[in-house]
């Protein structure tokens, strides 16, 4: 199998040898729009200043502090350079201190793998990694006891369903406290802001649970919040006069928020309702202060806040001018603090971090992501489109290009998609879009049923039994943008990754005369027989997404459109799928197996790669500039099959 990937590799790399000084131009090009000397916004916690920042040439951050003023001197905490030192691939996924700031716990591997974390301690007093070290996590919290971590262990199709206790420096085995037995729900843990309580909550895609311990009483029993029902999802903030509950059901898809009494919360006739459904106005996310609860919402497909004072009920909200945006609270660990963090920005508006005072509505602006060379936000104009799916639906677009483009019919265009778990397609800023958009390309973002980006039903109307919506929502799209003269067929790129990538696959076997280039990275393309195969991680989870293919209905629904089942004998685009060694998500063998049957059918002349990351997994290279090299890759493939000039 490895020969094979080798050969699938050695054959990708000589198809495109010609193209490889354009792909060395693109790499520099994205490359001098990173600001490689930069540092973070600091954070004050305990008494530190924490900030995270990167040095010229090197891939991976370099997490500092400064005790008690910014003028201090610098205390390198954590080097991901040094961790990655030797290593193809390196991933940093949590780090977190201990109450006293004096250890710092992390979980990273160097498989590039999204799961099998190893867990390691460092005293900040020596600069010693500790012996407790624990393999194959998935997640972890201090106590608030500097000596108690709670961590979080897989099962065999890597699904986080164990939660353990274990004491520092303790010759006692970890102690097992909660294993979750249905094989639909995975374990998360976090702790409180309050600092009260550990939270441990258990989920599947449409039911949750919540059990608390109290910090205080670290060998002490999680006790449930209120018993799993199904269709059931809730989440609690924790204040020490309230519980607050972000509540959903099938009546309520975009959620309600409570205010639970501390005493005798389990009797309903105590709830007193703050914010009520609203069939328009998704709840996205809540985050409670001493004196205010921060609401995230999502309205008519764009984010806002809303700032709600909790003694009075009053209820500000910061809204953004702009068609299409992104914005979302960074929070802050101070649960006395009057002022939250959140970041903004747009498809020319590089990401801006803000400072607002709750007290008084007062916005600072605390930094600008800095692209060198001169960046001009002005030069490009942002848009909002709407296609008509086939049911009469309107859909969303986000679309950025050059101003004053004509639209004749001879643009390029890439369009991006996803529409999958509930998971939005916002409007970011990518500055390595604009290596295209600068050659004339237009970029699109197709925000297509299966995402939450117009509401919880949105989300509905595309999973289960309404998934065909999401491909047909994104073929709506690239007909407005033909019909509209954005683009033609012959000049038109689509890329989607993972549950993207099963979207690419439907939407070429639908509608292949549509588009002329494919990017599936990672590709999630042979659906009945990946769910089909509880061995393999995710599939028992994802059984609310997709449906379980043993049931009949399930089967011949997920038949009609899985990309690897419906492949057929006809002309297709000019396809490049990738994939990565190290995959936990998607397996290699998907896309490989894809492309393999794809050659024995397809009529045409068009180019089928496959391109496979042997170092790494489910994100591709890790290194902030080792990832140019493969976006460098893919956007040779798709202005070289385009037509358009290498230069």
């Amino acid at each position: 199998m490895i020969q094979y990937l080798k050969a699938e590799n050695a054959y990708a790399d000589t198809v495109m040898a010609p193209t490889k000084p354009f792909q060395e131009k693109l790499y520099k090009e994205m490359r001098s729009r990173i600001k490689e000397d930069d540092q973070s916004v600091p954070v004050f916690i305990n008494g530190y200043y924490y900030y995270s920042r990167t040095e010229t040439g090197k891939q991976y951050a370099i997490n500092c502090r400064k005790k008690g003023s910014l003028s201090a001197a610098e205390e390198v905490t954590l080097d991901g350079n040094v961790l990655a030192e030797g290593h193809e691939a390196f991933i940093l996924a949590g780090i977190q201190m201990s109450e006293d700031q004096n250890l710092l716990a992390f979980q990273s591997n160097t498989t590039g793998s999204y799961a099998e974390f190893t867990l390691k301690i460092k005293d900040l007093r020596t600069g010693q990694i500790l012996p407790d070290e624990i393999e194959d996590i998935s997640g972890f919290v201090w106590g608030t006891d500097n000596k108690t971590i709670y961590y979080l262990r897989y099962d065999e199709a890597l699904r986080p369903y164990r939660l353990y206790r274990h004491t520092l420096g303790s010759k006692i085995k970890d102690v097992l406290l909660y294993e979750e037995k249905d094989a639909l729900f995975t374990l998360g843990v976090g702790r409180s802001k309050s600092k009260e309580f550990i939270i441990l909550s258990s989920g599947s895609y449409t039911t949750s649970e919540v059990q608390l311990l109290p910090t205080s009483q670290p060998e002490g029993k999680f006790e449930v919040f209120m018993p799993r029902q199904k269709d059931v999802m809730y989440n609690v903030d924790v204040h020490p006069q309230h519980f607050y509950l972000t509540y959903k059901d099938k009546q309520n898809l975009n959620q309600k928020i409570y205010e639970l009494p501390r005493k005798d919360y389990t009797d309903r006739k105590n709830w007193k309702e703050i914010v009520p459904h609203d069939p328009k106005v998704k709840i996205e996310d809540t985050d409670v202060y001493e004196n205010y609860l921060v609401i995230e919402v999502r309205n008519e497909g764009l984010l806002e806040m809303r700032i709600r004072e909790l003694t009075s009920g009053a209820t500000k909200s910061i809204q953004f001018p702009e068609p299409v945006y992104s914005a979302f609270s960074m929070g802050l660990p101070d649960f006395k603090s009057t002022k939250i963090r959140y970041g903004y920005t747009s498809l020319n508006r590089p990401m801006s971090t803000f400072e607002y005072d709750m007290t008084n509505g007062a916005t600072t602006k605390l930094k600008e992501k800095e692209v060198p060379g001169g960046f001009d936000a002005e030069a490009y104009e942002v848009k909002r489109l709407w296609a008509t799916a086939p049911d009469g639906v309107k859909v969303p677009m986000a679309v950025v290009h050059k101003k004053g483009l004509e639209l004749d019919g001879k643009n390029p265009v890439l369009m991006t998609g996803y529409g999958s778990y509930g998971y939005s397609s916002d409007a970011y800023f990518d500055s390595d879009v604009f290596s295209l958009v600068d050659r004339g390309f237009v970029y699109a973002i197709a925000q297509i049923r299966g995402g939450s980006d117009l509401g919880e039903q949105w989300y509905e109307d595309g999973k289960l039994q309404k998934k065909m919506n999401s491909f047909t929502d994104f073929i709506a799209c690239a007909e407005y943008l033909i019909r509209e003269k954005y683009t033609a067929s012959d000049r038109f790129a689509i890329q989607g990754g993972s549950a993207g990538g099963l979207l690419m696959g439907a939407v070429v076997n639908l509608r292949p005369e549509l588009f002329r280039v494919v990017i599936a990275e990672v590709p999630f393309v042979d659906v009945i027989n990946t769910m089909l195969d509880t061995s393999l991680p995710l599939t028992t989870q994802e059984y609310e997404q997709w449906g379980n293919p043993t049931v009949k209905a399930d089967y011949d629904y997920i038949r009609q459109y899985s990309p690897y089942d419906n492949l057929k004998a006809q002309a297709y685009p000019n396809i490049l799928a990738t994939g990565g060694l190290n995959d936990s998500q998607v397996g290699f063998h998907e896309p490989a197996k894809w492309v393999a049957k794809l050659r024995t059918l397809k009529t045409d002349q068009n180019l089928t790669l496959l391109k496979i990351n042997m170092g790494s997994g489910h994100g591709g290279a890790t290194g902030r500039f080792d990832y140019l090299k493969e976006v460098a890759f893919q956007y040779a493939f798709i202005l070289d099959r385009i037509g358009w000039p290498l230069q």
